[in-house]
């Protein structure tokens, strides 16, 4: 898409190009049924409460009721997310959202005494119903993970409390998220002819890879500048998030914030701050990376806005249908089965809302509940970054696709620590496989640079705003008070460590960052975007160079769920994330892209 085409309203998009929203329900009228429906069907849960120390008879009968409740909750907090994210600007989505959140709350809070009554029945005697009623065979796992959490399992009154508040507490991104995508108002962006174009949430990235400095550097300060205007809303709203995440370790009784993250998916602190140990040791790559684009571009000073802009004046256009046949072509070492339900799923089935919209929100996601398709929300801008996004949110919707084939209920979600292993691994491999074509220089230097945009998001932007989220986190335990200066000067001051001597930079801009990233209301997720990169390039190597049984390996990973502990998955998959030795290769990789840019650009 040009840069300066512009953007339609939703009313405007083509069938074809949106999510098959039908699939899930035919229209917005069978979506009432379902919520009403689910609503009214949510207080036959009572009839169980007390009742799960009878016998495995008992138990079994209300999981296969939780089950099918869940499933249809799914359904219905599916079409109503993708219908939101799609057009913040529709009211109708904006409700259909906060009903579906609502309707989450209410079965959190009704589902809330099946921790604390199954704690009380007591291990040995879960473990000798798992032998004798064959529907609760395959609970192994649940009952190991249900007895190692014991001592963060409250009351059932206690949980029930905190069901009913979930819809409050998890809510807060909702605000931010509407007016970040439906009310911020950015001002037009200049190119270096003084020509107007207009900026979005949808468009900013093909600004930001224009060969136009002015036109970049406007885009940029458009951007920021609108998220500045409402600093003191954002960090606000932000700070009641994070006081969210204090209370929740403190009801639950872990140690801070990041315990009750990281204890949950049994992963050691130790994983976290030995990433951030590497980050801070390879910070000199970063360096020379940018030095090497402030040279190629002729500047005396890189800027943040200068990190997109393309190397060379040569474009590359790829359409929609284009990538999506790189992609199953790099992926065809997994075999013929993943690859075809990827293409059909891109091709017929309608998995990919895909094309910007006005009101459509930033970024990209996969959303899918057992019971529905793998969908995928971005913005496609036909060229190579655009087919790196659609790679990564097609390795979450294939992640979500086998582990729904090969998992019971109770073990079709999965950590994100594993999600973001899947999606970056679709990168990985599809940027291998087109490495090792014969492709003009052009295209080999713009799959370089889309591979260096995806590592300094995933290997520098993310490491830097965990840095951050900890910090304001431990702020909040200490009993500090967090204010937008003081976020904005935190952020500021990290970016500049990281930056070192060779960007330049405006303080006010760079230290907004964190109000600009949704992810900053998911309690230490963007750790896990750094961590799954580098366990991503250890097993796509493994798949890349035909090792015995690697995708096989990687399969058995995908179709895994949660049966497991993620650590123990990503072992039998093929690396271990307790080592430094994953991370310090993805920097290695980050090394050698650099390398051969220089060796192509001349530099």
């Amino acid at each position: 898409m040009e840069a300066s085409r512009p953007v339609p309203l939703r009313r405007d998009v083509a069938i074809e190009h949106r999510w098959n929203a039908e699939s899930v329900f035919p229209d917005l009228a069978a979506w009432e049924e379902a919520a009403s429906t689910l609503a009214a069907d949510l207080a036959g849960i009572d009839g169980y409460r007390g009742r799960l120390a009878e016998g495995p008879g008992i138990l079994a009968d209300w999981l296969t009721l939780e089950e099918g409740l869940k499933r249809r909750l799914g359904k219905v907090m599916v079409y109503a997310t993708m219908t939101y994210a799609c057009d913040t600007t529709d009211p109708q989505g904006a409700a259909l959202s906060g009903r579906a959140r609502g309707l989450g709350g209410r079965f959190a809070a009704a589902t809330a005494f099946t921790g604390p009554e199954l704690l009380a029945i007591g291990r040995p005697t879960l473990e000798n119903w798992i032998q004798v009623e064959p529907r609760l065979a395959h609970l192994g796992h649940f009952v190991d993970d249900l007895f190692r959490q014991a001592a963060h399992v409250r009351s059932a009154e206690v949980e029930e409390v905190l069901g009913l508040a979930s819809e409050t507490l998890y809510g807060l991104s909702g605000p931010a998220d509407t007016l970040a995508n439906a009310e911020l108002r950015f001002a037009p962006a200049q190119d270096a002819e003084g020509r107007e174009h207009p900026v979005s949430q949808g468009n900013l990235g093909a600004y930001l890879r224009s060969t136009d400095r002015t036109l970049r550097r406007t885009a940029y300060e458009s951007y920021t500048d609108a998220y500045l205007g409402f600093q003191r809303s954002f960090a606000a709203n932000l700070t009641g998030a994070l006081r969210r995440d204090v209370f929740h370790a403190r009801v639950r009784r872990y140690d801070d914030s990041l315990s009750a993250t990281l204890e949950r998916d049994r992963i050691p602190a130790a994983v976290f701050h030995k990433l951030l140990e590497v980050f801070q040791r390879n910070l000199p790559t970063w360096h020379r990376y940018w030095d090497l684009r402030r040279r190629v571009l002729g500047l005396s000073e890189v800027q943040p806005f200068d990190v997109w802009a393309p190397l060379t004046t040569e474009t590359v256009h790829l359409p929609y249908e284009q990538a999506v046949d790189w992609i199953c072509e790099g992926m065809a070492p997994l075999g013929p089965d993943y690859v075809s339900a990827m293409r059909r799923g891109c091709l017929e089935e309608r998995w990919v809302d895909r094309y910007p919209n006005v009101g459509k929100q930033q970024g990209a996601f996969s959303a899918g509940r057992r019971g529905t398709l793998p969908f995928i929300k971005m913005s496609y801008l036909d060229d190579v970054a655009s087919m790196s996004t659609l790679a990564h949110e097609l390795g979450h919707s294939m992640h979500s696709l086998l582990t729904w084939r090969n998992q019971p209920p109770a073990y079709t979600g999965y950590t994100m620590f594993c999600a973001e292993t899947a999606s970056n691994f679709n990168q990985a491999m599809t940027r291998a496989y087109l490495l090792r074509q014969d492709l003009d220089r052009g295209v080999r230097i713009a799959i370089l640079e889309e591979a260096l945009y995806n590592l300094h998001r995933y290997l520098f932007i993310m490491p830097t705003l965990a840095r951050w989220e900890l910090d304001m986190h431990q702020r909040l335990e200490r009993g500090e008070p967090l204010t937008a200066d003081r976020m904005n000067a935190r952020m500021a001051e990290l970016f500049a460590e990281g930056y070192g001597s060779t960007m330049q930079f405006d303080a006010a801009r760079v230290g907004i960052t964190w109000a600009t990233f949704q992810h900053m209301y998911m309690n230490f997720y963007v750790y896990t975007y750094a961590t799954g990169i580098a366990a991503a390039h250890g097993l796509a190597r493994r798949v890349s160079a035909g090792q015995p049984g690697a995708a096989e390996a990687y399969l058995g990973f995908l179709g895994s769920g949660s049966s497991g502990y993620s650590l123990d998955l990503l072992r039998q998959a093929g690396v271990d994330m307790t080592e430094d030795a994953p991370v310090e290769e993805a920097f290695a990789t980050l090394a050698s892209y650099v390398d051969q840019l220089e060796e192509l650009l001349g530099h």
